[in-house]
């Protein structure tokens, strides 16, 4: 029999890595010069497509529309009368974040000024603890007790993502290396430890995903020094079919590639799933300490992330 990580191998699909809320971005908090440097160029480029921050609050209004056109207009989840108005899936956090673009340079829009500029295919959010720190915490703190996972591990740096897709047209190998290309430069630059976020099963009703939760429980479960747990009033059991009595492959054919992407890297799961009304989701932790990540991938974008360097 195949071992779970055999398994999660076999059943990933080709592109292999993950694809997954109100304000404008203040200027972001940089460690220093030489990482202020390296985050402002371009972190990656393969033919027409780039990969970068964003450097305007209107790069990110634009990020922000290509969040609700996937998670609003694709996607179930539920936009309240200021979301529908704008048009943009946006939250408090998005002034404190760095946003992760994929651009693509050979299609052109015209902005309200008539200019033509590249579209945006592509976004992640990146959330760095100092600046978390500053600003009242982790987005993913509202569904998981992030603090006791910080100070268990002090002088490490966390880096939180999250508010990941990409246009449908561009869920390829090459948009998705790409993005993963610009998250291991930020990484490299800042100098961080461990990577968290919030993945999601789009379905409410985790009796219907007893089979994916009870894989991941089973076979994904953070060790205790890793482990971070939902809050009490929010936790949903992920251990409900027996070890014994679990489909393996049945369960791995119903992970997301969000989740299957994560695995492969080498990723932990937290204790206990929430679910997300707002957004149809049932939500699982992510916990990827920089030294556990599969060497594979990390020789595979260079321990310089010079894989697709311009």
């Amino acid at each position: 029999m195949l071992s779970p990580k055999k398994l999660v191998q076999k059943f990933s699909p080709a592109a292999g890595l993950p694809l997954s809320r109100f304000g404008l971005p203040a200027p972001t908090l940089l460690h220093d010069a030489e990482a202020l440097a390296k985050t402002r160029s371009t972190l990656g480029r393969v033919g027409s497509l780039e990969v970068r921050l964003a450097r305007s609050a209107g790069e990110v209004k634009k990020a922000q529309r290509l969040r609700y056109e996937v998670f609003y207009e694709e996607m179930s989840a539920i936009a309240d009368a200021q979301t529908l108005t704008s048009q943009r899936d946006s939250d408090p956090f998005d002034s404190i974040c760095d946003h992760l673009l994929v651009i693509d340079h050979a299609k052109m829009k015209r902005n309200k000024l008539g200019r033509l500029k590249p579209t945006i295919v592509g976004t992640y959010r990146l959330l760095r603890q100092d600046v978390a720190g500053a600003h009242g915490g982790f987005y993913s703190a509202s569904e998981y007790d992030v603090q006791s996972l910080v100070d268990a591990n002090p002088g490490k740096r966390f880096l939180e993502l999250g508010r990941s897709c990409v246009l449908k047209p561009y869920r390829s190998k090459k948009t998705v290396e790409l993005l993963w290309q610009g998250i291991w430069a930020y990484v490299l630059a800042h100098k961080i430890d461990v990577m968290i976020g919030c993945a999601s099963f789009e379905n409410t009703n985790p009796d219907l995903l007893a089979e994916p939760l009870s894989f991941l429980h089973h076979h994904a479960r953070a060790p205790e020094d890793w482990r971070v747990s939902a809050l009490p009033e929010r936790h949903v059991e992920m251990n409900r079919v027996p070890a014994e009595l679990l489909d393996q492959k049945a369960a791995l054919r119903q992970l997301p590639p969000l989740v299957k992407g994560y695995l492969r890297l080498g990723a932990y799961i937290g204790e206990g799933a929430v679910i997300d009304h707002q957004f149809g989701t049932t939500d699982v932790m992510i916990i990827m300490p920089v030294s556990e990540l599969n060497a594979r991938y990390v020789n595979y974008y260079g321990a310089d992330a010079s894989r697709f360097a311009s």
